[in-house]
Order: structure tokens, then sequence, then C-alpha cells
């Protein structure tokens, strides 16, 4: 118990349970006027234990509870089979595949851009604010505008999904990377120059090493974000899988329930994304001789 009380477990299980009864609350005070509502169309009063219990048991709720949404997540991963269209494990994997992808394409180009952009003043006076304003541009007004014209040279399915995830994805990398390609110091530096390295060889055995950290760390963020981006392209398509389809489907049939259980998915799947490049993290670093 001593060496529980001091990890990490009682913290966070006391934040969950304190979540979990904020959340509790929240279903009860807004779903209560609607049965209040159909009780006073009915003509009778309604107790409050009457109350409590149809406010966490609605079909449509306005703030579906945790056990709803619990229930839901289990019938919808477990009781259905992963070829079904009504399993979230499919539509989870609709939405990794062009995650995934974009993830990939995302980090290439995001790390040949740093090395361009710190061994060429060129790019890195006129391709870095250019980078930066990229990101001004609201995801929800661009991810129409690709699906659109990569629609009209006949490309459709995963790739623009995926082009959107790249669009959101790339920048963490290029910023990470730009800031871990610059880290070494002036005097490991002026080392390589007096062993007369060329730029590659100060890039390989200076530059890239010390920029490692900094890439698998702008990686989790890049991951997390490429799977946002992955769910935003498939809303202005009308997409008939994908997590962003269940949620297009719930908004459009008041299922709150269903939405809440996507929502949920799409960050159990962002969590283990994370993990992954963690995990990567961990053995590239030992390999490279880090200490744990």
């Amino acid at each position: 118990m001593r060496a529980l009380a001091q990890g990490r477990t009682v913290p966070v299980m006391a934040v969950v349970a304190v979540i979990v009864l904020i959340w509790y609350a929240g279903t009860f005070f807004l779903n209560a006027p609607f049965e209040r509502d159909q009780a006073a169309r009915a003509g009778r009063e309604i107790a409050f234990g009457e109350l409590l219990e149809r406010t966490m048991a609605q079909e449509r709720p306005v703030l579906p509870a945790p056990h709803q949404v619990f229930v839901e997540l289990w019938d919808t991963t477990v009781n259905k089979a992963v070829t079904s269209r009504r399993s979230l494990v499919y539509h989870a994997w609709v939405t990794l595949s062009a995650t995934l992808l974009g993830f990939a394409i995302g980090t290439a180009l995001g790390i040949l851009l740093a090395i361009g952009i710190v061994h060429n003043r060129a790019m890195d006076k006129s391709v870095m604010p250019w980078v930066i304003a990229s990101q001004t541009v609201p995801i929800l007004a661009v991810a129409p505008m690709i699906i659109v014209v990569l629609n009209a040279i006949g490309l459709s399915g995963l790739l623009p999904k995926a082009l959107i995830s790249t669009y959101l994805s790339f920048f963490p990398v290029v910023v990470g990377m730009v800031k871990g390609l610059r880290s070494p110091e002036a005097i490991h530096l002026d080392l390589m120059r007096t062993y007369n390295a060329s730029r590659s060889q100060t890039l390989w055995k200076l530059r890239w090493p010390a920029a490692t950290p900094f890439l698998f760390t702008s990686m989790k963020v890049a991951v997390a974000i490429s799977l946002v981006g992955a769910i935003v392209g498939e809303l202005p398509t009308g997409a008939v899988a994908g997590l962003g389809a269940r949620l297009l489907t719930g908004s459009y049939y008041g299922q709150t329930i269903q939405i809440w259980s996507a929502l949920f998915m799409a960050a159990a799947l962002a969590a283990c994304l994370v993990m992954v490049v963690g995990l990567a993290q961990t053995m590239v670093m030992r390999r490279m001789g880090e200490r744990p």
C-alpha cells in the first residue's frame, strides 16, 4: 500500500474518480429538463429518484452517462465482428490506415525540410515562415478544398485523407528537427571542422544523433494530430467508414452515445499510437547508449 501511495496510481485514479463524478452530475443536470418537461406534459410530478434514474438511461441524452458510453464501446468492439460496419474496430482501422500513411509522409517531409532549412540560409529565410504560416489556416477550411481538387484529378479514397493528415503532422516534425539539428554546441561543430568533416558527415555523425530525442518528441505530437487530420478528412467526404463517419452518422440522427463512443475510441487509438512511438524512442535511445 505504501508503494502504491508513493507511485502515480492513486493520484491518477483519484483524478479519474473526480472526473467521473463530475460527468455523472453533468449528465443529471443536462438531461433533467427533458424529463421534467415530459412529466409536465403528462400533468404529473416526478420524484427525484425517478428523475435521477431516467436521466441516466435516456435513449438520446444531451450528455450520455459514463456507463452508457462504456456499454456502447463494449457492444461495438467486443460483441460485433471486426468486419462489421457496426464495429468500432472496423471504423478505427479505416481511420488508422489514413493516419499512418499521412504520418509517414508528414514525418519524411518534415525531416527533409528541416535538413534543408538548417543547411541552406535561403530556405531558412523563405521556407520556414511559410511553414509557420501554413498552420494559421483552419484545417476545416483546407480539408474540403483538398478533397475537391484531388477528386477532380481522379484521386479519392485513402490518399486525400492521408494528405490532410500530412498537412497537420509535418509541422511539429519540422520545428522539432530544426531545433534538434541546431542543438549541437559550437565547440562540437568546430571540432568537426577541425577533422575536416564534410557537411554530410557532420549531419550524420553529430547533428542527427543530437536531433534524435527532438525527433521522437515531435513525432509523438505529429502522430496524435495526424489522427485528428484523418478524422477531419472523413467529414467533408460524407464517408461511410471511419471514426469521422461514425461522428457524422451520430450527429445526423442525434445518437449522442454513438458520438461519445467514437470520441473515446479515437482517444484510445491516439494514446496507443503515442505509446508505440514512445516504445520506439526507448529502444532507439538505448541502442544509442542512453542509460535508463
